[in-house]
């Protein structure tokens, strides 16, 4: 599949793109400056160099053209980076794995959008997409470690069935990952929220948390 990742650049953005790729995907890692995603693609690259990676750097506008769009911007600037592509992306799947967080003290804790999540603010943003809310539980730093499986499940949603089950397919075959079709896009609220929990475990107790779900038969 190629696949192309918008706002690339950042910790979850790269290491998804570290993760398909090494899964046999072309991934295309955009960035408002060519230049930011360049580096980032060299440096990957240049690590991995024993990997047969398809892995390249493009602005925002490049990773918009592929047939499947992650969007991996930070939930606030999420807006202002797909405003200029609603043509571009009309019609297309386009993943949404924003979190909209607010560091209170020494905690993180969810903010509830208007719309009562970020993933359903960029359906309402990109009307004629087809999104679907994913990724949000995964830890960047596992994501990025490709010698090893993923001991993460992650929890899909979407307005769009078969666009949502895709993406499930998609996910679920990376090594150690199980992915779920959790409903529609108003799951997304509660999917991204728990993600504070789960940060601030990581930080009470120094760790990496991840989620995982039992008792579907596989």
């Amino acid at each position: 599949m190629n696949i192309g990742i918008l706002g690339g650049t950042g910790p979850a953005g790269s290491s998804l793109a570290l993760r398909l790729a090494s899964a046999g995907h072309s991934v295309w890692i955009g960035s408002r400056e060519e230049s930011k995603a360049s580096l980032v693609v060299e440096e990957a690259l240049q690590r991995f160099q024993e990997e047969d990676l398809s892995l390249f750097a493009g602005t925002n506008e490049r990773a918009a053209e592929c047939e499947l769009v992650v969007v991996a911007t930070p939930w606030d600037t999420m807006l202002k980076a797909v405003e200029p592509l609603k043509d571009v992306l009309r019609g297309k799947t386009v993943i949404s794995m924003a979190n909209a967080l607010l560091r209170v003290g020494s905690e993180l804790q969810a903010i509830i959008p208007a719309r009562g999540s970020a993933a359903q603010t960029l359906q309402a943003a990109l009307c004629d997409s087809k999104i679907v809310a994913a990724l949000h539980h995964v830890p960047a730093k596992e994501l990025g470690r490709i010698s090893s499986p993923i001991e993460a499940d992650v929890l899909v949603c979407s307005d769009y069935e078969n666009e949502g089950h895709a993406v499930v397919e998609l996910l679920s075959s990376l090594p150690g990952m199980n992915s779920y079709f959790a409903g529609s896009l108003s799951q997304a609220g509660p999917i991204e929220a728990m993600t504070a929990v789960l940060v601030n475990l990581n930080i009470r107790y120094k760790t990496r948390v991840a989620l995982r779900v039992i008792g579907i038969p596989k």
